[in-house]
């Protein structure tokens, strides 16, 4: 929250300032009335409000904000040419489908390690996996298969911003994961 003048310069509390026609103000300004703030030319401006980096990366001029691509684009430099690899490959930008089936295929990895060793075991000595570890496996892989199913199936922001919403009952209360992290518990 600032004020500011017309021109859209921010004022500095505890500074002076000059206005518009050359008026050097002093740097208690401050101190004055709201009302003496407008007669000497500023305006209050409201901060703008924070956007999700996972969906935003930032605002235009206008305020509204900048979707991130949820599909992979190709890269540009500033004057918009493509750019090429060492090879002269077209070189792209992960959109954020193909970044959350990364981050869902790590997620899987790291509840899967915790029971690799069973899986070695089972190979190097002939040692029965658990029931218990076997169906977690399974329920693990098959969860990593839908949430992908789901990214994948976006076909604009709404729909993949609402895969980060947990469900929730008809008082408003949470019922189960948000689809995105809809991974089971272990056993």
């Amino acid at each position: 929250m600032v004020w500011k003048k017309s021109d859209g310069t921010h004022i500095n509390t505890g500074r002076s300032w000059v206005d518009d026609n050359k008026i050097r103000h002093p740097s208690n300004w401050a101190v004055w009335t709201d009302d003496q703030k407008k007669t000497a030319g500023l305006t209050w401006t409201d901060d703008v409000a924070p956007h999700d980096d996972r969906f935003y990366s930032g605002r235009k001029a206008d305020g509204s904000l900048i979707e991130k691509s949820l599909a992979d684009i190709d890269a540009t430099d500033v004057d918009g040419n493509k750019i090429k690899d060492a090879d002269g490959n077209q070189v792209t930008r992960d959109g954020l489908k193909t970044m959350w089936v990364r981050q869902t295929k790590e997620t899987t990895n790291s509840l899967l390690s915790k029971t690799d060793w069973e899986v070695t075991r089972k190979s190097e000595k002939g040692t029965s996996i658990a029931s218990a570890t076997t169906t977690y496996r399974d329920k693990v892989r098959t969860a990593c298969n839908t949430i992908e199913t789901k990214i994948n199936d976006c076909s604009n922001m709404t729909e993949f911003k609402a895969l980060f919403d947990a469900p929730v009952d008809s008082d408003g209360k949470v019922t189960g994961n948000p689809p995105m992290y809809d991974f089971p518990e272990e056993s």
